[in-house]
């Protein structure tokens, strides 16, 4: 009981909260239960009365939610497998290779997350008509690239220089090359930073906007953001096309966190203890 005592703030604390975090996500669900009448009344209720399901297979029918979420998922797919790709990569050399411009490129990859994305959009846009790839996938995943790799290779290089170099000597004393020593020895260490790596880049690439408003005009080929943003009218919002989207929408997310939070909590704690 004394234990209970000392410690039952703390749970109360904890519950609260979770309350607190958890509410927004568990009203958009219901909301999208609701029928037009529940959704507009005076006094809104914690739980529908009728709950209607069809609101779903409404805009993954009629408002083309499914393909949404299919090229949201080529999208921020793609932007993740090179991101791992490249960063890694650039982060294993910058970490390894003694140069003495290595301090400036780090300093130069910083540099290019200081321009906010609204300066960048005009001269992204020219360049991709030149290049021809407005209107397809690769114009917002060579975009986000720009944006997700710098991130990548600091926060990849850190993990990589925290992995003893003598690792990688036994290895290639048995036959490895460096590139093998690479693939087997260090990045299965440095699995956390991957982790890392994969849920930033992939969210890059699923919740942007701005970017896929401007080079997508095929309506075939639009993300989820851009469906979303069309429910929403001058005179009038579906909220409930917005809130049964948006629950769709979260889903891949909550999904990739949940694979991916043993690594992302070791993540956390590497590095906290020295020995």
């Amino acid at each position: 009981m004394r234990r209970l005592r000392k410690r039952g703030w703390m749970y109360a604390a904890m519950l609260v909260v979770c309350v607190f975090a958890l509410f927004p996500v568990y009203y958009v669900l219901i909301t999208s239960l609701k029928t037009r009448e529940e959704i507009y009344s005076r006094t809104p209720d914690l739980w529908p009365n009728h709950p209607n399901w069809g609101e779903y297979t409404r805009v993954l029918g009629e408002g083309h939610v499914g393909r949404a979420l299919v090229n949201s998922l080529i999208v921020a797919s793609g932007t993740t497998v090179v991101c791992l790709l490249v960063g890694a990569l650039a982060a294993y050399a910058l970490a390894r290779f003694r140069l003495k411009l290595t301090h400036v490129l780090l300093m130069l990859v910083l540099m290019t997350q200081m321009f906010p994305l609204v300066v960048l959009v005009i001269p992204l846009f020219v360049m991709m008509r030149k290049a021809d790839l407005l209107g397809t996938y690769w114009s917002l995943i060579v975009t986000y690239l720009a944006f997700s790799v710098p991130l990548a290779i600091w926060v990849m290089r850190s993990f990589i220089l925290a992995i003893p170099e003598e690792l990688e000597h036994a290895a290639r004393i048995d036959g490895a090359t460096r590139i093998g020593a690479m693939v087997r020895v260090v990045l299965p260490l440095a699995a956390p930073g991957l982790a890392t790596v994969a849920v930033l880049s992939f969210l890059e690439g699923w919740k942007e906007f701005l970017l896929a408003l401007t080079f997508l005009n095929d309506e075939s080929k639009k993300t989820v953001p851009l469906v979303l943003q069309s429910f929403v009218g001058r005179g009038d919002v579906d909220w409930a096309a917005v809130m049964a989207t948006s629950v769709l929408y979260t889903l891949p997310v909550a999904i990739v966190f949940v694979f991916a939070r043993k690594h992302l909590m070791t993540a956390r704690t590497a590095g906290a203890v020295k020995g």
